[in-house]
């Protein structure tokens, strides 16, 4: 999840930047940032985003947990009858628990692939909103630019009161919390 706002964020920041620069030093307007790793941590729609996440890893995690233990306990099996099987009864047991594992290998994979996309989603669902906001917020405010700054540090430097983080997160949690009409 992080990679991806991370590399969303780096593309934005250094657009945002160079616009950043012409204005500051080019026109005399109002310019502020926000630490991407403090909104999006302080916005509750991504902790419940992240808990929505975890609910549905966590049901992932169980049935690969059963599936294993299935295997296991083919391959517990087979080795205590392995003795007074025939040639044909080992062989299909041996076919069973390839099988099981198949399955399970593919599962895993299957699922892999699953809580990626669902990771994807429910992160672009969540800056979707925050950009969403930010341009409302922009307009109420009359900034004519919001930035977004993250840990490789886009925005070396910014005088204080450049960063409105607190206020947006603020305002963006009010909004979250307002029941939808």
């Amino acid at each position: 999840m992080k990679k991806n706002l991370q590399a969303i964020f780096n593309g934005i920041s250094v657009c945002l930047f160079l616009i950043l620069f012409y204005f500051f030093f080019f026109h005399n307007e109002k310019i502020a940032y926000v630490d991407s790793a403090k909104l999006l941590n302080g916005y509750k729609a991504m902790t419940d985003a992240r808990g929505e996440y975890e609910k549905k890893a966590t049901t992932w995690k169980a049935n690969v947990d059963t599936l294993m233990v299935d295997v296991q306990n083919q391959i517990k099996k087979y080795e205590r009858a392995a003795g007074s099987m025939s040639a044909s009864e080992k062989q299909m047991a041996q076919e069973l628990i390839r099988t099981k594992q198949k399955q399970l290998n593919d599962y895993q994979q299957a699922l892999q692939q699953t809580a990626g996309e669902e990771n994807t989603r429910l992160t672009q669902k969540v800056i979707s909103q925050v950009n969403s906001f930010l341009e409302r917020y922009g307009k109420k405010h009359n900034y004519k630019i919001i930035l977004v700054a993250n840990q490789t540090g886009n925005i070396a430097y910014a005088s204080e009161g450049m960063d409105i983080t607190e206020k947006v997160v603020e305002e963006l949690n009010n909004e979250y919390s307002k029941p939808t009409k």
